[in-house]
């Protein structure tokens, strides 16, 4: 069977229980119509990019879907008519990818230190940078 990704975002006024429950719905109609979701990943409340039917944010899942075509177009189908349902896209790729999502591996960027974090003050001197050097050069120049 082909394999897809679908991205759908919820409107912000749902709670993530609700985002999880909307979830479970669209995984009953792949798996009714043939098909099964392979894996699910929510993103959380995010910000959109541009105000969709005048939200700013909104709740992003990804599903890791292998399954037939009819059943992958019922579930555009129900997604459409769902009011809670911002947008939606759905992409066939070759194989589905194991491990997390490129925007929870993004996440784990955000543990490293910034550039303020390193530790110690900028305005601190390292022992090659002091100002010793030059003096000593202009004394061994004088000997």
């Amino acid at each position: 069977m082909p394999c897809y990704e679908s991205v759908f975002i919820a409107r912000q006024d749902i709670s993530a229980s609700q985002a999880e429950g909307l979830t479970e719905t669209f995984s009953q109609i792949i798996s009714s119509n043939g098909g099964n979701v392979v894996s699910t990943e929510s993103w959380g409340l995010r910000s959109i990019a541009y105000r969709i039917k005048k939200n700013r944010k909104g709740h992003y899942v990804l599903m890791n879907i292998d399954a037939p075509a009819p059943a992958l177009h019922e579930m555009e189908r129900q997604m459409r008519i769902h009011e809670d349902v911002l947008r939606y896209m759905t992409i066939r790729v070759d194989s589905i990818e194991e491990g997390p999502s490129a925007m929870l591996r993004n996440k784990d960027r955000d543990d490293r230190p910034r550039r303020g974090d390193r530790g110690g003050s900028r305005y601190e001197q390292s022992d090659n940078d002091s100002g010793d050097d030059k003096s000593s050069k202009d004394k061994e120049g004088d000997e």
